[in-house]
């Protein structure tokens, strides 16, 4: 009997040095970007799930006058008058319009929530961060400074913290009102 109880001992003494290590790190754990993918033209683009409140049809998009021609309008989304930039124009890629067809991500970080404007919005998935190559050599200038990287699929991984943090989003322009310019009699 004494015999088993130290084996058993033993047994146990094992088990609490196996479970006081400290686990490796899993290799099998990388480290991947949660993102939401759409199109813009003919080339898919992602950004990052994170900063992503929402997704709707475009509907009821009113222009805004004195902003860039990037600043497509203002929607109201439950009561939120937010603005909605177009992609195509920020980035410098071609644009053929808008349609009904096309929606809007709307998303939220560096205290600014607007929505972005896609053709069509795709699957929510994950990239791989090691998957990330540092930028396409056709995309130079200002579309390097936005992106987070491009997979081998030619997945453009758009980095929306830069975007929102960019100058250029903020409108500091008065216009006169017609009193204002107008002589005295």
């Amino acid at each position: 009997m004494r015999d088993e109880n130290e084996k058993a001992a033993a047994i146990l003494r094992e088990r609490a040095r196996a479970l006081a290590r400290v686990p490796a790190p899993a290799a099998a754990a990388e480290a991947v970007l949660e993102v939401v993918e759409f199109s813009l033209g003919q080339e898919s683009y992602a950004i990052e799930g994170s900063y992503v409140r929402e997704v709707s049809p475009l509907k009821d998009l009113t222009p805004l006058p004195c902003t860039p021609p990037f600043i497509r309008g203002i929607v109201n989304v439950r009561g939120r008058i937010l603005p909605v930039l177009d992609l195509k124009r920020f980035l410098d890629l071609p644009d053929k319009g808008i349609t009904d067809l096309h929606c809007i991500i709307f998303v939220r970080g560096h205290d600014l929530e607007l929505g972005l404007l896609a053709d069509a919005i795709g699957r929510v998935g994950s990239v791989p961060l090691d998957a990330l190559e540092p930028s396409l050599p056709t995309l130079t200038g200002i579309h390097e400074r936005y992106l987070k990287g491009v997979t081998a699929e030619r997945l453009i991984v758009l980095d929306v913290g830069r975007i929102l943090s960019d100058p250029k989003l903020i409108v500091h322009e008065e216009v006169e009102s017609p009193r204002e310019n107008s002589t005295p009699h």
